[in-house]
Formats: structure tokens, sequence, C-alpha cells
């Protein structure tokens, strides 16, 4: 996974830690960072109890879940947790690499293979009229796109030549439609629904 986060960029410097206890240390010592890897199966982590403490820590830092678990409660129950997200370590390192720069550039990441088994009680009842993404309009599922690819909203409002207010306003009806409380839950919930173009 080292040679794999190297490939981020030219300036790449990559802490390691065995556990979770020294993971914690790691954070608390270093001033700053732009990235945490997680593995499930780190020893001290204590699954999604460990994880979900280590999200609420870094705080506005992505964390990305690596795991040999590939089951659809286990991404859900990461994501809940505060994941931006999540890579099975069966997938292949420019898969890896590529899913990795999405998230670093403020996207979310889910295996596409494992979407519907992550979020398969609702979907099929917001599916329906408006090209399969049910009540939401046409302009919202363009500002839905863009978030996806982790555009902020200025640069929503720049791309979609909207005043940044119609897009918090867009973005707040998103969230109200899709039943979340962030702009990463709207993500996730809404590409394991297939209401997203962005292909991951």
């Amino acid at each position: 996974m080292k040679h794999i986060l190297l490939g981020l960029d030219d300036g790449v410097e990559v802490v390691e830690a065995a556990s979770y206890g020294e993971a914690r240390e790691r954070i608390a010592n270093e001033q700053a960072f732009d990235m945490a890897l997680v593995d499930l199966a780190m020893p001290g982590l204590d699954d999604f109890t460990g994880l979900r403490n280590l999200c609420e820590e870094i705080g506005e830092v992505p964390v990305v879940v690596v795991s040999a678990m590939e089951g659809g409660n286990e991404i859900r129950k990461a994501m809940d947790c505060g994941a931006s997200g999540y890579v099975p370590k069966t997938l292949d390192s420019n898969v890896v690499l590529s899913a990795l720069k999405l998230v670093f550039s403020g996207g979310v990441y889910l295996p596409t293979n494992l979407l519907g088994t992550a979020e398969s009680e609702g979907g099929s009842e917001r599916r329906g009229s408006n090209g399969g993404k049910g009540p939401l309009t046409p302009r919202q599922c363009d500002v839905l796109d863009l978030m996806a690819k982790g555009y902020s909203n200025k640069e929503i409002a720049r791309t979609l030549d909207l005043a940044e207010g119609t897009v918090k306003l867009h973005v707040t009806a998103l969230l109200k439609a899709l039943d979340v409380s962030n702009r990463t839950q709207a993500v996730i919930k809404a590409t394991a629904m297939g209401l997203t173009t962005t292909s991951t």
C-alpha cells in the first residue's frame, strides 16, 4: 500500500502505524496530514468503535478504510462512522490509486460492484421518473453529480452558472430528499442508489 500512496504525488510522505494506539499517538504528534488509511484488522482498533473515534479525532481529514471484508454491511458501517472511502484489498493497484486520488480531491469512493449491497434498502422506492432519480429535480441532479466529484459549493456555482446561495439551497434540498445530514452521506447514499453519473 505504501508504494501506491507514494504514487499520489511526488511530495507525499507516508507515516505508518502498526496499531490503533500507535496511530493515535502519531496523529497527536503530527502537525498536519491530508489523509488517513485504516485497516479494520489493525490491532487495537476494535472494529467500528475505534474507527468512529479515529474519524472524530482527526475531524476534516478524510479517512479511507482498507479491508479484506467486502460485505455491504461493513461498508455501510464504515461510512456511518465517518469514512470517506472503502477500498477492498482485492482491488487492482491502479484502481486503488484512482480511488485515493478521488478522496484526496474531496470525493467519496465506494467499490462499484458492492454499491448494491451497501444500500439495498430504500433504493428501489426512490427510483422512478426523472431518469431514475426519483424526487430530485434536473438541477439537483446536476448539483449532486458535481458533489460526487468533490466540487465545493463555489465550484458548483461556477460550473453551473448559479449563485452560490442557490447552490446551498439545492444542497439543503438534496440532504432532505436523501434523508441524510451531510454532503458525504448524500454522495454515498446517492451513489449506492445509482443516482449519480460519476463512475468510480
